[in-house]
């Protein structure tokens, strides 16, 4: 007796196991059960980030003041150039009437980065000839001429 329901518990685990299995092994992938990534699904998902990627790469070609290489800017005494976020300026002279001077323009305490020292100029102090300065933000900082000058400006910025 012992034997006979050892017997039909091995058979009855053994039935359970094989049913078991041959679900697992026959599951047919991309099921809701068994989610499964598509070729047509990740091709419409690449082709939606390629379309995203040059709206913003045309928006930013549409700004004209927006460029890779240097720019040389003259400008009058008196004006200004606001520089947006991460715009280069370098002071390279004056236009003829004697040499290129300017000051920073500044709202707050800060100023613009001269790379070329490593120092942070502030509000009012003068721009040196060829150095390299860099608006951190956006916030209205830039270069106010104080005689008639000629600048190399790279990235987004507006005279005033």
């Amino acid at each position: 007796m012992k034997n006979s329901k050892f017997k039909k518990t091995i058979l009855v685990l053994g039935a359970a196991s094989i049913i078991l299995g041959s679900r697992i092994v026959f599951s047919e992938p991309g099921s809701e059960k068994d989610p499964l990534v598509s070729l047509s699904y990740l091709e419409k998902r690449i082709d939606q980030l390629k379309y995203y990627i040059d709206e913003k790469l045309s928006a930013v070609g549409e700004n004209n003041n927006l460029s890779n290489s240097f720019e040389v800017v003259q400008i009058l005494a008196g004006q200004s150039i606001i520089g947006k976020d991460g715009t280069e300026i370098i002071l390279r002279g004056g236009t003829g009437n004697g040499p290129g001077r300017a000051k920073i323009v500044a709202l707050g305490k800060d100023g613009l980065s001269d790379l070329t020292v490593g120092k942070d100029l502030k509000k009012d102090e003068e721009v040196p000839i060829n150095h390299l300065l860099i608006v951190p933000r956006g916030d209205g900082r830039g270069v106010y001429a104080i005689n008639d000058s000629v600048f190399l400006v790279k990235g987004g910025y507006e005279i005033r």
